[in-house]
This record gives C-alpha cells, sequence and structure tokens, in this order.
C-alpha cells in the first residue's frame, strides 16, 4: 500500500510539472502569445534555441525528482503516520554523489554551449558587409560592399500616432512603434558580417529572429554575422536606453531571396544617381517645402516636436527661434556640423544634400518663420566639397 501510495504521489507531481509546462510554452504557441523564446531563422538562433530547451527541459526533470522526493517524503513519512527522522548528521557517500551529477550535468551542457559561443563569434568567410551606426533616436546602414547608405526611422504613422493628443488609436497602426520608414534588406541564404557602433550615446541593436544582440559603443566597433535561412521581415528594437525615444527606435529587416535582392539593390543604386542628380539642379521653393516637411517630420519632429515648438531645454523650440530666423549661414552649420555638449546631431554625412537643404528650407519658412530663404542642395554640395578640401569637415 506505502507503495501504490509513493507511485501516486509521483505521478501527481509529474503531471502538474507537465501541466505547467505545457502551458507555459506549448498553449501560448498555438494561440499566438508565445512566451517562450524564437526559434529565429538562423542556425544560430536555432543553437540558442536547442540549447534553452535542453536546460529547461534538464530542469524540469530535475525539478519532478526533487518535488516527488519532497512530497512523497512529506505526505507518506509523516511523523502523524508514525514515522520517525533518522538520526545521522551526514553521509559521506551522499555528499560525493550530489556533488558529482551536478558537475557532470554543467560539463555536459557546457560544450554545446561554449561550441555555440566560438561559433557565434567567427565572422570569417563573409560574403558580404554591413556597417551600423546608431544615433538617437535612428540607425544608418551603409552596404560596404555596394554605395548604398540611408537612415532607418520610426514610421511617420506610428511617429504621429505617438505624439500627445494626437486623436490617432494606437491600435489602428499597423505594427505600431514597430515599423520603419527603411528597412535593413538583406539576401537570404549568404554570410553577412555587420559592424556596429555608434556616433553618441551606447545602444544595442538586438533583432531575437536573429539570435544575438550587439552593443553600439561610441568610439568602438562591435562584429556579429548572420545568415538568414528563411525570407520575410523580422522586427526588433535597440536593446540599451539611450534616452527619451529609446522606445522609439525599432528595428526592421526585410529579407530576399537573391535574385529579388539584386534588383533591390539595382533600384537602390538608381536613387543614388537620382540623388547626385537632384543636389546639382535648382529647386523650386515648393519642392524644397514638401520635401523637407517629410524630412523633419521623419527626422527632426522627436526633439524639434511637430509644430516646432521643442521641448526645452534639452530641445530647443525652432518657431521663431534665432537660429530658424537669423542668418541662414549659421542655420546651416549648426545642421551640418552639430553642436557640441547637446542633444543635436551632424548630419553632414547623415543625409543627402537634398535632404539637409529641404530641411533647412521648410524650417526657415514654416512654423511661422517666414524669412523667404531659399537653400538649394547646390549649395550644400559645395559646402561639403570646400570643407573637404580645406580638411575642415569633422
Amino acid at each position: 500500500m506505502k507503495k501504490e501510495n509513493t507511485v501516486i504521489v509521483g505521478l501527481a507531481v509529474l503531471a502538474a510539472v507537465i501541466a505547467a509546462t505545457w502551458l507555459l510554452l506549448v498553449a501560448p504557441g498555438l494561440t499566438g502569445n508565445e512566451i517562450n523564446m524564437p526559434r529565429g531563422v538562423t542556425s544560430i538562433s536555432a543553437n540558442h534555441y536547442d540549447l534553452h530547451m535542453i536546460v529547461l527541459w534538464v530542469c524540469v526533470i530535475i525539478g519532478i525528482g526533487v518535488f516527488t522526493a519532497m512530497f512523497t517524503s512529506i505526505v507518506l513519512h509523516r511523523k502523524s503516520r508514525g514515522h520517525e527522522a533518522a538520526k545521522f548528521s551526514h553521509s559521506t557517500k551522499a555528499e560525493i554523489i550530489w556533488t558529482i551529477i551536478p558537475v557532470i550535468i554543467l560539463v555536459a551542457m557546457a560544450i554545446p554551449a561554449t561550441t555555440a559561443l566560438i561559433k557565434m563569434e567567427d565572422s570569417s568567410d563573409t560574403e558580404m558587409a554591413i556597417k551600423i551606426t546608431a544615433f538617437q533616436w535612428r540607425w544608418k546602414y551603409e552596404y560596404l560592399d555596394h554605395d548604398i547608405s540611408f537612415i532607418s526611422s520610426l514610421s511617420s504613422e506610428s511617429n504621429t500616432a505617438r505624439q500627445l493628443n494626437s486623436g490617432i488609436a494606437a491600435d489602428s497602426v499597423d505594427n505600431y512603434l514597430l515599423d520603419v520608414d527603411h528597412p535593413l534588406v538583406l539576401p537570404v541564404g549568404v554570410k553577412i558580417k555587420f559592424l556596429i557602433t555608434a556616433d553618441d550615446v551606447i545602444h544595442s541593436w538586438w533583432v531575437p529572429d536573429l539570435g544575438w544582440k550587439r552593443d553600439a559603443i561610441p568610439g568602438f566597433v562591435n562584429q556579429a554575422w548572420t545568415n538568414i535561412e528563411k525570407p520575410g521581415t523580422y522586427r526588433g528594437q535597440c536593446a540599451e536606453l539611450c534616452g527619451k525615444d529609446h522606445g522609439f527606435m525599432p528595428i526592421v529587416v526585410i529579407a530576399l531571396p537573391m535574385d529579388e535582392f539584386e534588383a533591390w539593390t539595382n533600384e537602390q543604386m538608381a536613387k543614388v544617381q537620382s540623388r547626385e542628380m537632384d543636389a546639382s539642379r535648382l529647386w523650386t521653393k515648393q519642392e524644397l517645402m514638401q520635401h523637407g516637411q517629410t524630412v523633419y517630420e521623419n527626422l527632426c519632429a522627436t526633439c524639434h516636436q511637430p509644430e516646432g515648438q521643442g521641448l526645452e531645454p534639452a530641445f530647443p523650440a525652432l518657431a521663431g527661434s534665432e537660429i530658424a530666423t537669423g542668418p541662414v549661414e549659421a542655420h546651416i552649420d549648426i545642421v551640418m556640423n552639430g553642436r557640441a555638449g547637446t542633444a543635436m546631431s551632424a548630419w553632414r554625412d547623415q543625409i543627402s544634400e537634398s535632404d539637409i537643404a529641404a530641411a533647412l528650407t521648410y524650417t526657415r519658412n514654416a512654423f511661422g518663420n517666414s524669412t523667404g530663404d531659399i537653400v538649394q542642395p547646390i549649395t550644400i554640395a559645395n559646402i561639403k566639397r570646400q570643407g573637404i578640401e580645406q580638411g575642415t569637415a569633422p
């Protein structure tokens, strides 16, 4: 009878543990509310997932053994049933056993974990390189094997909806706070090296489906690599508190088959040539104002606010400001070279001459700033060129 009771208690504990594990790990996936880590779409993420599940089930098995022994002792060997506690101080044999078994378990788990770690750090034999530079609060992607670079920021739909008193419900915006204006596009089946750094403060580039994250540190370059196995859209975020808009710095990676990726690169190269042509022609004020509004909303409104009212003292207002209504040369200098000791970034090498010129024209003629000034892209291009020739460019 005692043996039967022990079996019953053990089975009850086992059933409870399995049910709890199923509820935590399996059921949420069936309902679309996943709380377990994702398996991901790379060999690294798959290794991490497998290691995670192995360790989890080792812990579950140990838990089953420990709790079965504990509850069996509590229920079947309690004092009210006539049992008396054993009177011994220690057992050398038991101490050796419960020391050796954990050591064996830890070594068995450490071997595959170390192998996975070494593989994760091996960025040799890559076929493509991308430099990622973090700024407050956006990412710059540079395809080092192509003449392609762009800024990736929170999408205008999310950026508008998140503003106070916007009147836009968050659930009405697709992928609210998780979408960007320019996603990072990568080919499937190619080993890609990432060079990750930052321009201002520490950030962290993290896409869960890739299986890793890397800190972006000013003055330091971290390396990582990936080889995406499945086409799709994969989302992530900055994983290091980096300032007031840390929560509005999403990452979107779109993985394409090689033929589609090559078509995309050709399209981007055509855009580069178009931007170069745009920088050499004269724009109308209407063109500059329209394009400038788009640039401002995507890149400037986060700090200076949608209506140019700013957030004093960190982010000064542009409406009626001495900078936006004063000498245009001083305004150009601040936008291109930034201002030391403040959150104002240097935009010289981040965006195109057309973007800078349009943003300057817009801010000098919007928010009640009726200066009438027009800044042409060719003017910005000449200033850049002069800085390079004179060795004064940052």
